[in-house]
């Protein structure tokens, strides 16, 4: 079976089934050579959730970019101590292409251009990613086409083209409010800042707080255009609306 087959057939059983029924069927198909990536936020903390009731199993990792709000490695620790039975593992940018980057970019290079803005994200976020996906089939994330212009084409099982992998979207059909209400429902823990207008957290020196009647992104890199918006993580050629 191709990989386009596959992926047709993995959208054909997931017909009907719930996020958590996603989830379920992702690891029956991929066990082990599955891995669910969070960045901390709200979508990934439900994920995370629904993981520790459903597929207990499936491994979780996280980018460490050398520079997240405290407030997020808060959340990591306190993340960690309440699903215990989880396996998480943290991943780093390589050192050595760090102290390259910076010393002939500067330290804050992403604000100078977009091209100084992708390589950092490469080299913080990228290379960490292939790091972390060497040994799987497949991976899980949060998107939801609610996100942005660069997500709305988001399917819930898609082939993952930069990565070579198939990337499962559980909450593609997700508004906001349904992630709001299944925190409040099962109590589970987010970030602060989200309370204070930041609604996708990245790192420090890259995310503000969105202003009332902004889109749900405009506080990640608010000084590059809407479709311009992407770190690497999740670029797709392929998929329509998503623009380099």
């Amino acid at each position: 079976m191709n990989t386009k087959e596959r992926i047709t057939k993995l959208l054909q059983k997931s017909q009907g089934l719930d996020a958590e029924g996603i989830i379920r069927l992702t690891y029956q198909e991929f066990g082990e050579r599955i891995t669910f990536a969070t960045s901390l936020g709200e979508e990934d903390q439900v994920i995370t959730d629904m993981i520790a009731r459903v597929a207990p199993d499936i491994d979780i990792f996280t980018l460490d970019t050398g520079r997240l709000f405290q407030e997020t490695y808060v959340l990591l620790d306190k993340t960690q101590k309440k699903y215990s039975k989880l396996k998480f593992k943290i991943y780093y940018p390589n050192t050595q292409a760090v102290e390259t980057m910076v010393q002939e970019k500067g330290i804050n290079l992403f604000y100078e251009s977009i091209e100084n803005r992708k390589l950092c994200c490469h080299v913080r976020k990228v290379e960490p990613l292939c790091r972390a996906l060497s040994n799987v089939d497949a991976w899980i994330v949060g998107l939801r086409r609610e996100q942005g212009v660069t997500r709305s084409h988001v399917e819930i099982f898609e082939w993952d083209e930069a990565n070579g992998k198939v990337k499962v979207n559980p909450l593609v059909d997700w508004s906001l409010k349904d992630v709001h209400r299944y925190i409040k429902e099962h109590n589970v823990d987010v970030n602060p800042l989200h309370a204070q207008g930041f609604i996708s957290i990245g790192c420090a020196s890259c995310t503000r707080a969105v202003k009332p009647g902004e889109d749900i992104r405009a506080g990640r890199w608010w000084w590059e255009r809407p479709e311009q918006k992407e770190c690497g993580l999740h670029d797709n050629p392929k998929r329509k609306g998503n623009k380099k």
